[in-house]
């Protein structure tokens, strides 16, 4: 049996490169510990999501190369590398995190900024005189 799982996460313009092995519950972010790279309670919640709905949190080590984007957004594609790794690790797995929305790619994205306008959609000051 293959101890070694990979999984691709993304959210925004962030990508998480995700490996899991078997482990002591480590997870390391670019080479930091998690709580160094995402300082932010929350942000450390929503990265161990779908550990904690399959109850494998001290299960395995989990590394991470996570790029793009900002600090939520990468904390959002670790989640969701992690959860797809662990249904290639379990396929019974995959209800629970389906019933949880953790392998649901979320699709939001900037609007691209339109010419004429101040961004997307925000106009420039309109002066009457």
């Amino acid at each position: 049996m293959n101890d070694n799982f990979q999984g691709t996460g993304r959210r925004k313009r962030s990508i998480a490169r995700v490996k899991l092995s078997l482990g002591q519950g480590v997870i390391t972010v670019n080479k930091k510990p998690i709580d160094e790279y995402f300082p932010r309670q929350t942000l450390q919640q929503i990265v161990r999501q779908p550990l904690e709905a399959t109850q494998s949190g001290s299960r395995f080590n989990i590394d991470v190369k996570a790029e793009g984007g900002g600090i939520a957004g990468q904390a959002g594609a670790v989640r969701h590398g992690i959860a797809r790794a662990l249904v290639l690790m379990d396929e019974s797995l995959r209800e629970v995190l389906r019933k949880q929305g953790l392998l649901t790619r979320d699709p939001r994205e900037k609007e691209s900024k339109k010419y004429g306008r101040k961004r997307a959609r925000k106009r420039f000051q309109f002066s009457k005189r």
